[in-house]
């Protein structure tokens, strides 16, 4: 199948599944306009991307795919949050964990890519409109799926106490938001020292795992989903499919083994780079056994 082809299928399948994952979570939730406010939600967070993406092929840039992905995180809160009926605790915190975590994660992307003059993943995907309109709509189904269990809590209309689950939910937030943030800070720090140029990083939280900032990102999503759980019912509970997505996602799809691969081609025949690979983990943080 052709580049083309492959993705003609693949916004097809995105459309599909944002479709199926904005009727899960529409089941028995609030109404906004005639339609479930979830629905709202998914056709925002597609028509964004859509929106972006048009003047994005025409100056042939990437610059703004990682900011945008930030801002329909953002955007989709936010409206779920203002247009819920009757805030709770539980909506609250749901809430503000996104908007913190997207804003931090948004602001550091794309201070990134501004620093280093684009993105090498975009450079021959952003020449063919097709291939391009692609990566777009899957940014609209990661956003879909990655919130849907905190964006159809917030929308259920269900209002429970916080309760123990949202306590050790929210703990779990806090740890791996922290773990990635730790995780991102010391990497730039790393790059930023010129003495470190043509080399990996192996101190601080990355001597304790390869992808710590992975693992911390996955933690902080399966937190989400735990405070979320109460407040869902039927097929909303369809959308606790989001931590198992992120986890997916960045361990077979478009995390680690793109970054295994790079460091593989930069440093596999370096004797201290394999060392590295046989002695710290990829995801799970273990203490150092060197």
């Amino acid at each position: 199948m052709s580049p083309r082809a492959a993705s003609v299928v693949a916004v097809i399948v995105s459309l599909l599944l944002g479709t199926a994952i904005a009727t899960a979570g529409s089941d028995g939730g609030e109404e906004t306009g005639g339609l479930p406010t979830f629905t709202w939600l998914v056709i925002i967070a597609f028509g964004i991307n859509l929106v972006v993406y048009i003047p994005s092929f025409l100056r042939q840039t990437e610059q703004y795919f990682d900011l945008t992905g930030s801002v329909t995180y953002l955007t989709v809160t936010v409206i779920a949050i203002t247009t819920t009926a009757d805030l709770d605790t539980r909506t609250l915190l749901l809430g503000a964990a996104i908007v913190l975590w997207a804003g931090r994660l948004g602001t550091f992307l794309f201070r990134r890519v501004t620093r280093d003059g684009g993105d090498g993943r975009f450079d021959t995907l952003k020449l063919d409109s097709l291939v391009f309109l692609r990566v777009w709509m899957l940014q609209g189904l990661w956003v879909t799926i990655t919130a849907g269990a905190a964006l159809a809590a917030m929308t259920s209309g269900t209002k429970k106490d916080l309760g123990i689950v949202g306590v050790v939910g929210l703990a779990l937030w806090v740890v791996g938001f922290a773990i990635e943030v730790i995780a991102d800070r010391q990497k730039s720090a790393f790059r930023a020292d010129e003495a470190n140029d043509g080399r990996f990083i192996t101190t601080g939280l990355w001597a304790w795992s390869r992808h710590p900032n992975y693992f911390g990102e996955i933690t902080l999503w399966l937190g989400i989903a735990i405070v979320a759980t109460p407040a869902l019912a039927d097929w909303q509970i369809a959308t606790l499919i989001s931590p198992l997505f992120v986890f997916v996602l960045l361990t077979r799809i478009s995390g680690v083994p793109l970054l295994e691969r790079r460091g593989l081609k930069r440093w596999g025949d370096d004797p201290e780079y394999q060392a590295y690979l046989a002695t710290t983990p990829v995801l799970m943080l273990r203490p150092p056994s060197r």
